[in-house]
């Protein structure tokens, strides 16, 4: 009798609630376990109450455990080398390693990586000096983007269109500390004019193969307007690919990727998510992460056919070249339903209705959820609610997606009404 297998997955949002979705439909896992998970992944697995970025407990917990993979979910326990730790007992993690997480945890990490290697990306400078920088205020003209190098949960990134707002956001970064170190230096780039697209790619030492093109939505408001959010919504695939760009993306942007990680010893093992901004030049680099994106993950995985324990085992084992990976036909469309304030103040324990009148067929993924005294769902995060449909066509999709967020309900409530749709100026 084959044993099935046991599964940690490291984080507690709706990333994480997707990847165990996906893993549960697996005949070979036997146990899933996840840290610290929230209300819904509780339904399809066992919780334990650690906080994901405590390296020190998390591997304690692993020790104990002694699952036989790791998955970790958000960035902060990469960025703390907890992939370093796990596999110094033995286990395998799905997860880059401290040094390869740097092209998240540093944003002049990954422009200076970019420019090495003669990867397509924005014109850059970076500065530790406040006063050099706001010297430089305009420097590559108007909007202007700002970025905190550290990590800032999504939210780091300002894009001023003039002068005033740009000293705004020096003064928030620098002064007041708003993204506390990750502030301590920033890193300046021209604007990109084009649409915006993503591209997640399971990497290991043999291959780096992209996953179905998605697209996201980071500000709060429709037409991308508002602050930048840790996303309100995705669709898969995205609109604007055709095999001429998913050619280019290839050629100028994977390939070099690929080449420039064994030219500099990055042994990355796991997902890379790059952002791109798809421009009359062609596509460019906005972003790299080290790890699914929330929420594209639950657009994406939701068109996955292939068994996801074996791409995670084919990663940590460096066989993925060559490895079929079979995506189904179906568009998929994300909407997230997030608390009033959000990414400002808002508040938590919320009663949520309407979770058990959604259609067949409709997936709802829990980002920010905890159960209540009475065993009810409470609102315990910004992003509350990842509300996922597939159809035929796009505008099925997007149709059955809005008409279940309707039949849900929160106290403030927020969400966008323009997930899937297409903008041809954004940033």
């Amino acid at each position: 009798m084959m044993k099935k297998k046991k599964i940690l997955i490291v984080g507690g949002g709706g990333r994480e609630h997707v990847i165990a979705w996906k893993l549960s439909q697996s005949p070979r896992v036997g146990e899933i376990l996840c840290v610290p998970g929230n209300a819904g992944i509780a339904q399809i697995a066992r919780c334990a109450d650690t906080d994901a970025e405590d390296t020190e407990a998390v591997t304690a917990l692993a020790a104990r455990e002694a699952p036989d993979l790791v998955v970790i979910g958000p960035e902060v326990p990469l960025a703390k080398g907890l992939t370093d730790r796990i596999e110094a007992l033995g286990i395998p993690v799905f997860g880059p390693n401290e040094r390869c997480a740097r092209l998240e945890a540093s944003k002049s990490f990954t422009k200076r990586f970019l420019a090495r290697h003669g990867i397509p990306t924005a014109g850059y400078l970076e500065f530790t000096d406040r006063e050099e920088l706001r010297s430089k205020i305009g420097v590559f003209g108007y909007p202007m983007v700002l970025k905190a190098d550290g990590l800032a949960a999504g939210k780091g990134v300002v894009i001023a269109q003039n002068a005033e707002e740009a000293e705004r956001a020096v003064r928030d970064m620098m002064d007041d500390r708003v993204f506390g170190a990750a502030g301590d230096k920033i890193v300046v780039e021209e604007y990109l004019r084009g649409v915006e697209a993503s591209v997640l790619c399971f990497v290991d030492g043999s291959a780096i193969v992209p996953m179905e093109s998605a697209q996201d939505y980071k500000r709060i408001f429709d037409r991308d307007e508002g602050p930048n959010t840790g996303g309100m919504g995705t669709y898969s695939p995205s609109l604007v690919f055709d095999e001429t760009l998913e050619k280019q993306i290839a050629d100028r942007i994977l390939n070099p990727t690929f080449a420039g990680f064994r030219a500099d010893g990055l042994d990355f093992k796991g997902v890379l998510f790059i952002g791109l901004m798809i421009t009359d030049e062609g596509p460019k680099v906005i972003e790299f992460n080290n790890r699914f994106g929330d929420p594209e993950a639950q657009s994406v995985l939701r068109r996955l056919d292939t068994d996801l324990l074996d791409i995670f085992e084919a990663v940590t084992e460096d066989r993925l070249a060559g490895r079929e990976i079979v995506w189904n036909d179906a568009r998929a469309v994300c909407v997230v339903m997030a608390s009033g304030g959000y990414p400002g103040a808002y508040e938590k324990g919320k009663a949520i209705s309407g979770l058990d009148d959604t259609d067949e067929g409709i997936v709802v993924f829990h980002a920010g959820t905890k159960f209540g005294p009475n065993g009810e769902f409470l609102t315990a995060g910004g992003r509350v609610l990842s509300v996922t449909a597939v159809g035929k066509t796009h505008d099925e999709a997007r149709e059955k997606a809005y008409n279940n967020v309707k039949k849900i309900s929160f106290e403030k409530a927020q969400y966008r009404t323009d997930i899937g749709i297409v903008y041809h100026d954004r940033a």
